[in-house]
This record gives C-alpha cells, sequence and structure tokens, in this order.
C-alpha cells in the first residue's frame, strides 16, 4: 500500500521539522500506514493534527491508539508518542530493551540517522494501532 497524500496541514508540521528529523519522521509515517494496511481490522487511517504533531487515528473503527510524531524538547531523537495511559511503551519496553530508548511511558525515540528498525518498530505500531482490541480481547500481534 502506497501512503496517502500529505493533508496540506500535516504537511506542514512536518516542514517545520529539522530536514534529518522530517526523514527519519516521514520513514516511520510510511510504516504507519504499511502496518495498518497489514491489518484489516484497523481500517482507514485518519491523519491529522494533535498538540500541531502529525497524528494518526483509527477512527473508523477505534481499534487502536493514537499515534503523534514529532520530538521532545530536550532530545535530538524522533519522537513516537503514544497515550500515557496506556501499557504501550512498558509493553514496548518489555519486548524491545535494547532496540529503543524510551520517555516515562509516553515516547519511544529513534536517532535521525542510521538505519531504521523497520521490523521492531512495525511490531510496536501494530500493538498500537491494535491496542483497543486486545483490551476488548481480539486478536493483536
Amino acid at each position: 500500500m502506497t501512503e496517502p497524500i500529505l493533508p496540506r496541514e500535516v504537511s506542514r508540521a512536518f516542514d517545520a521539522f529539522p530536514t534529518p528529523m522530517r526523514k527519519r519522521l516521514l520513514q516511520v509515517r510510511e510504516l504507519i500506514f504499511a502496518t495498518a494496511a497489514a491489518h484489516e481490522e484497523v481500517g482507514q487511517l485518519s491523519e491529522t493534527l494533535k498538540w500541531g504533531e502529525p497524528a494518526y487515528l483509527t477512527e473508523e473503527t477505534g481499534s487502536g491508539s493514537t499515534i503523534r510524531l514529532g520530538r521532545l524538547k530536550d532530545s535530538d531523537h524522533a519522537a513516537i508518542l503514544f497515550n500515557c495511559k496506556t501499557t504501550l511503551i512498558d509493553t514496548f519496553r518489555e519486548r524491545f530493551p535494547d532496540e529503543f530508548e524510551y520517555r516515562q511511558t509516553r515516547a519511544l525515540l529513534l536517532p535521525v540517522a542510521g538505519k531504521l528498525p523497520k521490523r521492531e518498530l512495525a511490531v510496536c505500531l501494530s500493538l498500537a494501532l491494535t491496542y483497543h482490541l486486545d483490551r476488548r480481547g481480539g486478536k493483536a500481534k
């Protein structure tokens, strides 16, 4: 699946990031859409801004928790942000203790240079996109 064209306001938000970070976050965006497409139960994603940052919601099905892309003020890493009231970051830490840096219960941090750990990151994104299914007793990988 090819990811959809960036909505104008989301494109502006990506343009505001420094070039290396923007490139990394656009790679993550592509992986979000590819991961969602691999899960029929996720449905079509909504792409919008939340707190001025690109955000991906499963509004059509309610299957998952919102994923935001951005940066933290005290970090040069690209940040994938999750609802801090979920158990997602704890689950990621258990599964991938050494692959990623984490910030509290809300962020997975990625260096802006180097190879994107697509396999591991796709697992994390899948868990987020199906979070509510898993909690309702549905299946999530």
